[in-house]
């Protein structure tokens, strides 16, 4: 009974708050509905603290029901006739709080993505925020503005005629035409202007490859129009022959100043971003040699916050020796007295290491042609040279190797039988390559005694003083050792040859085959007979 008692009584206080709080709400919405009439509202407060006792908001404001204090306004997301951002029945506060209307709500409340009836959060009291679920922000969230920098810019193109070729929506968005409509029409029928005179046409003569640009303002009418200041910055492009393509320019809006500040800046930043994220040091100096301008990676170079560089030179800053940096500086005095860009590598010494660097320095001159400093991109490549060293090194020994394995291909020392080694000689035989048949010829004889050495000229291409001088000289140190030295491969032509030459070959027996040399071999052997050596078995 008591339980039940407890009950009823527990259920008639939250019917009450549930009433006051549907009270409080109808004074919030007949206040809403004055500021969207156009009508001016009671003074703030004044109509909620006539609201029931226990309508005061959740913040304690006096009369104010919104936790972003909007004036006049109910909830912080808006209001449907009701305060729950939860929907439970007429209950009360999440919080506990007495007769309040609660953060999480009741029946009938208004949604936090404010539903019929209420003023959303991003317009209430005709004040758009900036917040993204902003009913007036939503409409417009996939428009790009026009200054955007990764926008693709207004682009236009047209023939020295006139004749517009290339109209892009960035285009249609500062001059309201769109592709269809201007490509095939002359241009200045659609601006009302001639933004580059034939004469800048023609003084713009400049190679492709460069990609050099100028500007020109001049005033503008849109479709609708409407008069507006354009700046133009184009290039003239030319065909194979020489002769003016087609203009080709940017289109920027001069009439608004801060649209103009921002396309500026948001350009500046999208190469900002691009210089910083590079792995080469890029920096700017004016004529003195101060810095103007450094990236992220130079004064990441330097050990410096890029702040430090600005206003500053290179002996005040660089870790290098006052004799380099003074080196550095002249080099740079140079390129701005020269008006030449230099591209060269140096070697400077960081710490214990010397690193390399590629350097690229070209001078930046005003619109007079005047110099003003100068710009630097500088790369180090140390870890590039360093791999070639290495692959070099490597390639060396790979030749060393090849030539170790040629000289012995080249003069191959054959055993043929006891104390009996032949030399086959195949093709061209120079000084380098004489003085190692000697060499070999000689470590041969000595290792194997041999008694006899055969010489067998057959794959020699030609013989000439040099290779007839190198045969002779080595069948001498042969004969010096005790070895009978025997020549075969002799043909008609390289007998001929030898006669002409004049060449001495007293001591030296001469043969027309290997084979027959073998023969003659084996049969002067000491002895009378020499057993033939297996190769395979080494005996």
């Amino acid at each position: 009974m008591v339980r039940e008692e407890r009950g009823e009584t527990e259920t008639g206080r939250l019917r009450a708050e549930n009433a006051a709080l549907r009270a409080r709400i109808e004074v919030l919405e007949k206040a809403l509905a004055e500021r969207s009439d156009g009508r001016t509202p009671e003074p703030d407060g004044a109509a909620l603290r006539r609201a029931p006792d226990g309508a005061a908001s959740r913040d304690g404001l006096d009369g104010a029901a919104s936790r972003d204090g909007l004036d006049g306004a109910a909830s912080r997301d808006g209001l449907d006739g009701a305060a729950s951002r939860d929907g439970l029945d007429g209950a009360a506060s999440r919080d506990g709080l007495d007769g309040a209307a609660s953060r999480d709500g009741l029946d009938g409340a208004a949604s936090r993505d404010g539903l019929d009836g209420a003023a959303s959060r991003g317009d209430l009291d005709g004040a758009a925020l900036w917040a993204a679920d902003g009913a007036a922000l939503r409409s417009d969230a996939h428009a790009a503005p026009e200054w955007l920098p990764t926008a693709v810019p207004a682009l236009i193109h047209w023939r020295p005629d006139g004749t517009v070729t290339r109209w892009t929506e960035g285009a249609e968005r500062i001059l309201g035409w769109r592709a269809d409509e201007a490509v095939g029409r002359r241009l200045a029928d659609l601006v009302a202007a001639e933004p580059v005179s034939p004469g800048a046409v023609r003084a713009f003569n400049f190679p492709r490859t460069e990609s050099r640009f100028a500007t020109a303002t001049s005033e503008a009418t849109t479709k609708e129009g409407r008069a507006l200041l354009c700046r133009w910055t184009y290039a003239v492009l030319h065909d194979d022959r020489g002769d003016v393509r087609e203009i080709a320019s940017i289109v920027d809006e001069a009439s608004d100043p801060r649209r103009r500040d921002r396309t500026v800046h948001g350009r500046y930043q999208l190469l900002l971003q691009l210089v910083d994220n590079a792995r080469s040091n890029i920096f700017i100096k004016d004529i003195a040699g101060r810095y103007v301008f450094a990236n992220r990676a130079h004064a990441q170079a330097l050990q410096r916050h890029v702040i430090e560089l600005i206003g500053s030179d290179e002996a005040q800053l660089n870790p290098l020796t006052p004799e380099i940096a003074e080196m550095l500086m002249a080099r740079e005095r140079e390129v701005i007295a020269g008006g030449q860009v230099m591209q060269f590598e140096e070697v400077l010494p960081v710490g214990d290491s010397q690193l390399h660097f590629f350097t690229v320095k070209f001078p930046i001159h005003d619109e007079r042609g005047e110099p003003m400093g100068m710009g630097g991109i500088v790369t180090e490549i140390t870890s590039l040279r360093r791999a070639e060293a290495d692959r070099s090194a490597l390639q060396e020994k790979i030749i060393a190797s090849q030539q170790a394995a040629l000289r012995e291909l080249s003069t191959p020392l054959i055993p043929l039988a006891d104390k009996v080694v032949a030399m086959p000689l195949v093709g061209a035989i120079d000084s380098a390559r004489a003085e190692l048949i000697m060499e070999t010829l000689l470590a041969g004889i000595s290792s194997q005694s041999a008694h006899t050495a055969i010489l067998d000229i057959t794959g020699v291409r030609a013989v000439d003083t040099l290779v007839a001088d190198a045969l002779t000289r080595t069948a001498r140190a042969a004969q010096l050792l005790g070895t009978r030295v025997v020549l075969t491969g002799v043909r008609p032509e390289v007998a001929q040859t030898l006669v002409t030459l004049g060449v001495d070959l007293s001591g030296i027996t001469t043969l027309s085959t290997l084979q027959s040399g073998i023969a003659h071999a084996l049969r002067h052997a000491p002895g009378g007979s020499s057993r033939v050596r297996d190769p395979a078995r080494g005996s």
